[in-house]
C-alpha cells in the first residue's frame, strides 16, 4: 500500500511540481519560489539545485519512465554543461544567476561531487558520452585539486586556492573538513562507478569508506562524527539525525557497488547500529527530529531528515528483518503524508514544527531545496518494493 502511494507521490506530485519549474527561455530550472508559491524567474539558479534536478530527472525516467522526465533530464544537463563548468581552471561554479552567468564562482568539492553524481545518473538514464566524460573530467579535477595527504579539502575560489567554508559550517563552527562532503563523495562515486568500472574510481571508493569507517564513524556512540579541522579532528559537538540515517544506506549501496565483500559486512554492522541508534534517539512524536548540539535538541522536522529516515529505516530493516524498523519507515511516511507534504502545490513543507504547523523558515524552493531527498524516497520505496511496506 504505502509503496504504491509512493508512486502516486512521485507521478501525480512532485514531478509535475517540478516540471513547471523548467526555464525554457535561459535554461536550467528557476531558481527560487516563495512559500505564497511565488516564482522568482531572475533568481539565481544554484548548481547544486540544478546538479539535483538533473539527477532527479534521469532516476526518475529509469524508475518509472516517460519520455518527458528524460527530456527535462536533458534540459538539467545543458545547461550544467553550457553554463556551470569552468572550461578554464576546471570544476563547477557555485551559483549562476538566471540567464547562466556567472553570479558566484566559488569551487566547492561538495558542488563537484553533485554535479559527478547527476553525470552519472544522466549517463545511465541516456547513454550519453559526453556526459560521462564530463563526469570524469570533474573527477579528475576533484582528485588533483581538493585532496590533501589526509582527505579532502572543500572550499576554493576560482582559481583553486583555499578560502573559508563557510558554505557547509554552521553552528558558529568553521569546519575545514565535514562528514557532509565525504558522505556525498562516496553517494557521487558509487554512481560514476556503477556507470564505468573505472579502477580508479573504485580505489577513490575504497579509500572514501575506508576514511568514513576509521575517522568518521563513531564507534562509542554509534553516531557519525560532523565537522573536523584540517587535521580531521573533531570541533564541536554535534549529531546530525538525518545525515546518521542517510549514510546508513548510502554507504550500504557504496560497498555493493565496489563489491568489497568484508568492507560491506564491516559497515552492515555500523550501519545498523547506527540506524538503531536514530531510531531510539530521534524518532520522537512521529517524525524525526533534526539535530543535537551539545545538549540542545532541535525538534523542527526538516523535509529531508523525513525522506532518509523512511529510506534509512527500511534499509535497516531489509538488512535486519526487525519489524521495528519497519514500522518506524510507516510512523515516518504517515507524518509526510498528513504534515510535510504541501497539498497546495504536491511539493513538501521545508520545515515543519513538532506539533505539525508549517514553519515559513524554508523557501519551497531555493538553491538548496529540491526534488533530489524526497523524490529518491519515493524511487527508493518502489525500487525495493518491500510488500509489507
Amino acid at each position: 500500500m504505502f509503496t504504491d502511494e509512493c508512486r502516486s507521490e512521485l507521478t501525480e506530485h512532485i514531478i509535475p511540481f517540478w516540471n513547471k519549474m523548467r526555464d525554457n527561455e535561459f535554461g536550467g530550472f528557476y531558481g527560487f519560489m516563495d512559500n505564497d508559491l511565488n516564482v522568482d524567474k531572475k533568481a539565481d539558479k544554484g548548481v547544486i539545485l540544478n546538479s539535483r534536478i538533473l539527477w532527479f530527472y534521469s532516476s526518475a525516467y529509469m524508475t518509472v519512465g516517460g519520455e518527458d522526465n528524460l527530456d527535462n533530464a536533458k534540459h538539467a544537463y545543458e545547461f550544467l554543461r553550457d553554463h556551470c563548468v569552468d572550461r578554464e581552471n576546471g570544476g563547477v561554479y557555485w551559483l549562476m544567476k538566471y540567464d547562466g552567468s556567472v553570479s558566484d564562482s566559488m569551487k566547492h568539492t561538495y558542488n563537484q561531487a553533485f554535479a559527478i553524481y547527476a553525470l552519472s545518473e544522466y549517463y545511465l538514464a541516456s547513454k550519453d558520452k559526453e556526459a560521462l566524460k564530463l563526469a570524469f573530467t570533474l573527477f579528475d579535477t576533484v582528485e588533483e585539486k581538493c585532496t590533501d595527504s589526509i582527505a579532502y579539502m572543500e572550499a576554493f575560489d576560482k582559481n583553486w586556492k583555499l578560502i573559508e567554508n563557510d558554505a557547509l559550517s554552521e553552528n558558529g563552527l568553521m569546519a575545514d573538513k565535514t562528514m557532509n562532503t565525504v558522505l556525498h563523495l562516496i553517494e557521487a562515486y558509487t554512481v560514476l562507478l556503477k556507470a564505468s568500472g573505472d579502477t580508479k574510481v573504485a580505489d577513490r571508493l575504497d579509500f572514501l569508506l575506508r576514511l568514513a569507517k576509521d575517522k568518521i564513524y563513531d564507534g562509542k556512540n554509534h553516531c557519525l562524527k560532523v565537522f573536523f579541522d584540517v587535521d580531521l579532528n573533531v570541533i564541536g559537538d554535534i549529531h546530525s539525525y538525518g545525515h546518521d540515517i542517510e549514510a546508513t544506506w548510502l554507504i550500504d549501496r557504496a560497498c555493493e557497488v565496489l563489491g568489497d565483500s568484508e568492507l560491506a559486512e564491516e559497515w552492515k554492522e555500523k550501519n545498523l547500529l547506527i540506524s538503531e541508534n536514530i531510531m531510539n534517539i530521534a524518532l520522537k512524536n512521529g517524525a524525526l527530529n533534526n539535530e543535537r548540539e551539545n545538549d540542545k535538541i532541535d525538534t523542527k522536522r526538516v523535509w529531508w531528515v523525513q525522506a532518509e529516515g523512511v529510506v534509512g529505516f527500511l534499509n535497516a530493516y531489509a538488512h535486519s528483518g526487525s519489524k521495528a524498523f519497519l514500522e518506524s519507515a510507516k510512523t515516518i511516511w504517515n507524518w509526510i503524508k498528513e504534515k510535510q507534504i504541501d497539498n497546495r502545490c504536491g511539493e513538501w513543507w521545508g520545515e515543519v514544527a513538532e506539533d505539525g504547523t508549517p514553519m515559513q523558515t524554508v523557501d519551497m524552493v531555493n538553491p538548496w531545496k529540491c526534488p533530489y531527498h524526497n523524490g529518491r524516497m519515493c524511487m527508493e520505496v518502489i525500487a525495493r518494493d518491500i510488500a509489507e511496506f
